[in-house]
C-alpha cells in the first residue's frame, strides 16, 4: 500500500486512494473466500455421491485451504500491480491540474509571508470581534442594571408623590418643607431618648451604689 498521503486527491474525490484500493482489495478478497467455501461445499456433494471415496470432509477442508493459501499468495501479486496501476492512473491528479475551488489562488497569488501576514491579521481581527462582543455583553448588562434601578426610583417618586398629595389634602402644606421638619423633629426625639436613656443608666448606677 503507497504511503503518499495523496491528500489533493482525497480533497477532489472526497476519500483517499489508498482506502479506495484498500476496499476493492478486501472485496476481492471476501469474494475468493466465498468462491472457496462453494467449492468445497460442490466438491463435499460430489464425494458423497461417490461410491468407495476415503477422503474425508477435514482432509476436503486441509486442501482448500491449501489451495486458498496458494490463490491469496498469487493474488496479491496481481493486486499489488493493480494498485500501482490505479493509483497512478486512474486516481492520481496530474501536477498541471488545478481544482476549481483553488483556481483563486492562481489568479490571487501571494508568498508566504503575505500568507503569514493575512494569517495575522485575521487572528487580530478575530481577537477584535471578542473584546468587542465582550463589551457588547457588558454593555448590556449595565443597561439592565440601569433600567431596574430607574424602575425603583420611580417606584420612589411615586411614594413621594402619594405622600406629597396625602399632605395638601390633610393641610400639611409644602411636603418637603413637612418632611424637612419631621427630619429635624425626629432627630430632635432621638437627642432626647438619648438623653433619657444616659440619665436612666445614672440613675441605676446611682441605685447599685447605695
Amino acid at each position: 500500500m503507497s504511503v503518499d498521503p495523496m491528500a489533493y486527491e482525497a480533497q477532489f474525490f472526497g476519500f483517499t486512494p489508498q482506502t479506495c484500493v484498500l476496499r476493492v482489495y478486501i472485496a476481492f478478497q471476501d469474494y475468493l473466500f466465498e468462491m472457496m467455501l462453494l467449492v468445497e461445499g460442490v466438491m463435499l456433494k460430489k464425494l458423497d455421491s461417490i461410491p468407495g471415496c476415503k477422503i474425508s470432509p477435514p482432509q476436503l477442508r486441509k486442501c482448500t485451504e491449501k489451495f486458498l493459501l496458494f490463490m491469496k499468495e498469487h493474488f496479491d501479486k496481481l493486486f499489488s500491480m493493480m494498485e500501482e496501476m490505479l493509483l497512478q492512473l486512474v486516481l492520481n491528479i496530474p501536477k498541471n491540474v488545478l481544482l476549481p475551488e483553488d483556481r483563486a489562488q492562481e489568479q490571487y497569488p501571494c508568498s508566504k509571508e503575505e500568507f503569514q501576514a493575512l494569517q495575522d491579521e485575521l487572528q487580530q481581527l478575530q481577537q477584535q470581534c471578542r473584546a468587542e462582543a465582550a463589551a457588547e455583553q457588558q454593555l448590556r448588562a449595565e443597561l439592565e442594571e440601569q433600567k431596574a434601578v430607574k424602575a425603583e426610583l420611580e417606584k420612589i417618586l411615586q411614594c413621594f408623590d402619594g405622600l406629597e398629595n396625602i399632605c395638601r389634602e390633610h393641610g400639611a402644606g409644602n411636603f418637603k418643607e413637612s418632611f424637612a421638619l419631621l427630619t429635624q423633629s425626629s432627630k430632635k426625639l432621638q437627642d432626647v431618648l438619648k438623653d433619657v436613656e444616659e440619665k436612666s443608666k445614672k440613675m441605676k448606677l446611682y441605685d447599685q451604689l447605695m
